[in-house]
């Protein structure tokens, strides 16, 4: 049996924390998500290479547009409700960035939303589950 034996003793411990992660969304010190819009890129990018992959592979566009709904786009619209309202004005651009160049690749389609309008209708379909589900209860 191991036996711990403590050598120093601890007056003061003082935490510094900068980021908060809760349910996969980070919120630093400042109160912005810049830190989880720039982990999300790098994230999402990195899947962008399996979609080159499966393109090189022969996959139909369309499939190829509905493999990214499915993982890059849910990925980007997961807890919008949440994140979306501490979003900064550079954050967006980054973020429709990276969604035109997807299009450009041919993984999205043009008429798609861009970034502003994807967070309105995530806000709107979440509070109209919020109401559906309060009717529901009373």
């Amino acid at each position: 049996m191991a036996q711990f034996f403590l050598t120093h003793s601890v007056q003061s411990v003082d935490f510094i924390c900068m980021n908060l992660t809760m349910l996969g969304v980070i919120i630093n010190d400042q109160l912005t998500v810049s830190d989880h819009v720039t982990e999300l890129l790098s994230s999402c990018s990195r899947l962008l290479y399996a979609h080159h992959v499966l393109k090189a592979r022969g996959l139909p566009q369309q499939s190829l547009q509905d493999k990214f709904r499915a993982t890059v786009e849910a990925k980007l619209i997961y807890a919008v409700p949440a994140w979306s309202g501490f979003c900064s004005a550079g954050d967006r651009v980054c973020l429709n960035a990276f969604l035109c160049r997807c299009i450009k690749l041919g993984y999205r389609d043009r008429s798609a939303l861009n970034i502003d309008n994807l967070f309105t209708d995530c806000v709107l379909v979440s509070q109209r589950l919020i109401e559906e589900a309060q009717k529901s209860w009373f």
